[in-house]
């Protein structure tokens, strides 16, 4: 699956802030996501830290339903995280992740 930087948006609408600090937040995910569809795995979230300049890496624990983001607060300052979760700025963040994601592509 190759995520777009629409679907990073729309796949956050389902997260909770849990657990934030410099460099490392930690989401609760919402059972609903699975509404996403198919199309949707958790191995293509996971590849996403391989796939995304400033991302460290990419828990996912299906117990609790929780992932946790290690990331590069020099390219993803803190209050972005804030802000895409809580799903403001939404223009701001669409045009963040979009030159970030060309850079990767």
């Amino acid at each position: 699956m190759n995520i777009q930087p629409e679907d990073v948006l729309r796949i956050v609408s389902y997260f909770t802030i849990i657990h934030h600090i410099k460099g490392r937040i930690r989401v609760r995910v919402n059972p609903k996501i699975k509404e996403l569809g198919k199309g949707l795995h958790v191995e293509d979230i996971e590849q996403l830290a391989q796939k995304i300049k400033g991302i460290k890496s990419i828990k996912i624990n299906k117990i609790v339903a929780s992932i946790t983001i290690e990331y590069d607060e020099s390219i993803f300052p803190d209050h972005l995280w804030e802000e895409l979760v809580r799903g403001e700025n939404a223009p701001a963040l669409t045009q963040r992740i979009r030159a970030i994601y060309q850079e990767v592509c």
